[in-house]
């Protein structure tokens, strides 16, 4: 088999360059312009909270076990009556997530039973500090909104803890679902 020469070689991968010099360029003005995210990507974590301000997390440590790199610690507590956080017997006293070894899986999302972690599409968490990518509870709570109550505060009157997980619960207090009886038109109806 003949070899073909050198030049002949060097001509074909010239030409790659040549017909490439001429195509648009994509360029990403990153800093600047930051592009959009697809809509189901796994940036940073939020706990949530209920639409009264009492927060989702009832300190159950499930999202702790299920992270396979070992990046979420969390230390639960009772609520009292007096310093009441989240509905229920438990809260979520101690929430860290560290984000030098968070694989951004999701399992964590995944096994959370009252939803009360998710993952935003915020994705600049870079630092030149590496205690800094250790978030504790204050940078992952979801911002109060103007409607909402900071805990700790009492339940809404009239509830209990599967009103709010059924999500009965509004920022006015318990609200019933269309349909459903209130609980005076069931003791009249009684």
């Amino acid at each position: 088999m003949p070899k073909r020469p050198h030049l002949v070689d060097a001509l074909a991968g010239f030409a790659v360059t040549f017909t490439t010099m001429f195509k648009k360029p994509v360029t990403e003005q990153y800093p600047e312009k930051p592009g959009p995210t697809a809509k189901r990507y796994h940036g940073r974590h939020q706990l949530n909270r209920y639409e009264d301000g009492l927060e989702k997390c009832i300190g159950c440590e499930l999202c702790a076990w299920a992270c396979p790199a070992d990046a979420i610690f969390v230390e639960g507590a009772d609520n009292t009556e007096a310093e009441r956080f989240s509905p229920g017997e438990r809260y979520g006293r101690v929430y860290q997530i560290n984000y030098l070894r968070c694989i951004g899986c999701g399992l964590c999302i995944e096994a959370c039973p009252t939803r009360a972690l998710t993952m935003t599409n915020d994705y600049e968490m870079a630092d030149d500090n590496r205690a800094d990518l250790i978030y504790g509870k204050a940078k992952l709570l979801a911002p109060l909104t103007p409607d909402m109550t900071a805990p700790p505060h009492a339940m809404a009157p009239g509830s209990t803890d599967e009103d709010y997980y059924r999500g009965n619960i509004r920022s006015d207090g318990l609200a019933t679902p269309l349909g459903m009886p209130t609980l005076k038109s069931r003791d009249a109806v009684l």
